[in-house]
């Protein structure tokens, strides 16, 4: 009689040896899809070549998209949440906190660059097994997007870039600030205008400002409760790590005018802006010149996957549709 366990057990060593033989090829298969059938979350630790620790999660099905978050250091989970699975219909969606953020560790030479980000997305992406994706930024995101497009062209199919900056020096002294100033009731804005003092010194201060006064919500979101949701999700991950939030916006990488080189961006591009977002501005796309850009304006802030979820679903299908990233709607 045939010993039940022992072949059992024969069957369990064959099929997991196939697993590690097949599974390369079949995730190249799909792009790096996890699964075309599975879009339960896969969570996944990559080291970089530089031993950072980073976290990532892969969610959903279709043409894999790249999470750039913003912040700096904002993380990805409260994407994840608030999308809710809407992103994940549509897209496999790949999850990342950047090294030394939240989930993932911090490099020991403190490198930061845009360089290493660059590399950091690279090295994701071969470890997913994933040939070429698309990016989804938002808010400081962008200019990462902006950073990765520049040195991998290839790579990138196309950027969905949602409530992003292009120029930092732009946004912050001519949107926010002064923005900032009207909401205070600031009628000598010159203090703040003076370009001899770094923007981020002179956003600091006028931000203290408005903090003591409990309405520095108003620059991004529709309500102060919707704040305090946000809010609410960094405590939601134990031991978040704030390394790149401390450094980040003191590096010169991250103050780079990427407007005048969109023009050489070949791939297609959302630019998603919120027309009540004062944290980047309601105008702060003039200037770009994205050769295959769809503009999409939207009744929102900063924070559209929260506070008008129909308008950036429209406008992410909208835009997949267009460029075929999705498959053509029936008639």
């Amino acid at each position: 009689m045939r010993n039940t366990k022992t072949h059992f057990a024969a069957q369990i060593m064959i099929t997991n040896t196939l697993t590690l033989i097949l599974a390369p090829w079949l995730f190249a298969q799909k792009a790096g899809a996890v699964a075309a059938s599975d879009s339960r979350a896969a969570i996944r630790h990559v080291t970089t070549s530089d031993g950072v620790d980073l976290y990532v999660e892969v969610k959903g099905t279709g043409t894999p998209c790249l999470y750039i978050h913003g912040g700096p250091g904002s993380g990805s989970y409260w994407m994840e949440k608030f999308s809710a699975g809407l992103l994940e219909r549509y897209l496999q969606m790949v999850y990342l906190d950047q090294r030394g953020v939240a989930r993932s560790s911090s490099p020991k030479d403190g490198n930061y660059s845009m360089d290493r980000m660059v590399r950091d997305f690279e090295e994701v992406r071969t470890a997913l097994g994933i040939r070429r994706w698309l990016t989804m930024g938002h808010s400081i995101g962008g200019i990462m997007q902006m950073g990765y497009a520049k040195r991998h062209p290839d790579i990138v199919q196309g950027m969905i870039m949602l409530n992003c900056g292009y120029n930092l020096n732009e946004l912050g002294s001519k949107t926010w600030i002064l923005r900032a100033c009207e909401m205070l009731g600031v009628k000598d804005t010159k203090p703040y205008a003076d370009e001899s003092v770094p923007a981020m010194d002179r956003v600091a201060r006028i931000r203290r400002e408005l903090d003591q006064k409990g309405i520095a919500w108003k620059l991004s979101y529709a309500s102060r409760k919707n704040k305090e949701l946000m809010d609410a999700t960094f405590d939601e991950v134990p031991n978040w790590n704030k390394d790149l939030e401390r450094i980040a916006l003191s590096m010169p990488d991250y103050w780079e005018n990427y407007k005048p080189q969109t023009k050489d961006m070949q791939m297609p591009v959302l630019v998603f802006y919120g027309k009540t977002d004062w944290t980047v501005g309601p105008e702060h796309y003039t200037g770009l010149e994205f050769p295959r850009m769809m503009l999409w304006g939207s009744d929102v802030g900063h924070v559209a996957i929260m506070e008008n979820r129909p308008d950036l679903e429209k406008a992410i299908t909208s835009y997949l549709f267009k460029y075929e990233f999705l498959p053509a709607k029936k008639e």
